[in-house]
């Protein structure tokens, strides 16, 4: 390995550690405040919804179909659908629509 690639891996090692770490060491006591523990309990669901929507509209040929299927995806989950099912119905509207399209 050449020496910036231990480099890089050595800055993301500290990096990560660092945001694991650091809070578990600073914070001794429970956190009282409202707000503060609202936020962190959101952190992860945006965290993944930020990884996630613009991967949604991107991984298909056409960014249309991608879209399309996040909606309906969103729609059948709002009306209790189970994660399998959403999955299924955005693939074959996924595959419906690229077919249509391309």
């Amino acid at each position: 390995m050449q020496h910036s690639t231990l480099m890089y891996i050595a800055v993301m090692s500290a990096v990560t550690l660092s945001v694991k770490i650091l809070p578990l060491a600073l914070i001794r006591k429970p956190i009282k405040s409202r707000f503060i523990r609202s936020f962190l309990y959101y952190v992860p669901y945006v965290t993944l919804a930020v990884m996630t929507f613009p991967a949604i509209v991107q991984a298909t040929n056409v960014p249309v179909a991608g879209a399309i299927a996040l909606v309906i995806g969103i729609a059948a989950a709002w009306f209790g659908a189970s994660l399998f099912q959403v999955a299924a119905i955005c693939c074959a509207l996924v595959f419906v629509v690229e077919l249509f399209v391309s």
